[in-house]
């Protein structure tokens, strides 16, 4: 017993020890948690002359669609972006920005396109950037009988966002009678001016984009919007877009570009819509170095 114990002790001697090695001395790799994705940012077309420009150019393109809107998902110099052809009018555009935020979760949103003018002051080709948009379609008309005809000049406006109760008679819906305007967001807002001296056909000014399914062609209608509500340009779309985003939560901002105006005898310019997309992309790329 006494000899196995001793050639026991003797290998155990005759072993070499291996040192442990310190963890700063062995090899490893460090895999560092992801940065969260980028929000895309949005930019809103009604019609394919106010969105394909845009979407041309995205790199990476695909093209989804979802009932009358088609989206462009891509990047703009390395940065993501939805350009949604909404189709024209409140409806279409309202589907389109909630389906837009529900599938690409966007960090703001631009609604452009072209406009009729109200404002005698603005020239085809000018810009206006929404520091408001109004729905100019909501009214109530005054109570007349039969035979005493219809007077647009006498309609009271409706803000459809009131209290439920606001249906009704009394206090409840006086309260309903009133304008309901969305303010653009002012971060956007200050991008757009820190680069409206690239935008070279005309003037950019802030002002009041009114939105309706109508098709104005009556000066006084027009001098009366203009005068009650404050319009800059009429058109259908940014106020409905302008709504959703309000509703979800994302900044918006409505730029339009003066493609007519009758209130000074403006012929319609179809190359307008090329040029506000132009512009909206110096929006973009300026809004995208402040974040």
């Amino acid at each position: 017993m006494f000899k196995l114990i001793k050639q026991a002790l003797i290998v155990m001697a005759t072993l070499t020890i291996i040192p442990v090695a310190n963890a700063s001395e062995m090899k490893s790799v460090s895999v560092e948690s992801h940065a969260a994705p980028m929000q895309p940012i949005m930019i809103q077309g009604p019609m394919p002359i106010e969105a394909e420009y845009f979407a041309s150019l995205l790199t990476d393109v695909r093209m989804e669609q979802a009932g009358n809107a088609k989206f462009y998902i891509g990047n703009l110099n390395g940065y993501p972006i939805v350009v949604a052809q909404t189709s024209k009018g409140l409806e279409n555009t309202a589907a389109a920005t909630a389906v837009g935020i529900e599938r690409y979760r966007p960090r703001a949103i631009i609604s452009q396109g072209t406009s009729g003018g109200h404002d005698p002051s603005l020239q085809v080709g000018d810009i206006v950037l929404g520091k408001r948009s109004v729905n100019s379609n909501n009214f109530k008309t005054p109570k007349l009988a039969a035979g005493e005809g219809s007077d647009s000049m006498n309609w009271i406006p409706m803000d459809i966002m009131a209290s439920e109760e606001s249906a009704g008679e009394g206090d409840a819906a006086v309260d309903a009678e009133k304008i309901r305007y969305y303010m653009g967001n002012s971060e956007l807002l200050a991008s757009a001016h820190a680069v409206k001296s690239t935008y070279t056909r005309g003037k950019v000014v802030e002002g009041t984009i009114g939105s309706g399914n109508f098709w104005n062609n009556e000066i006084d209608r027009m001098t009366w919007l203009h005068t009650n509500f404050g319009t800059s340009v009429e058109e259908m779309e940014t106020s409905s877009a302008a709504m959703i985003a309000d509703a979800y939560g994302i900044p918006f901002l409505g730029v339009r570009v003066l493609s007519n105006n009758l209130t000074n005898n403006g012929k319609y310019d179809p190359s307008t819509a090329a040029d506000c997309q132009k512009f909206v992309k110096e929006i973009i790329l300026h809004y995208i170095s402040t974040l």
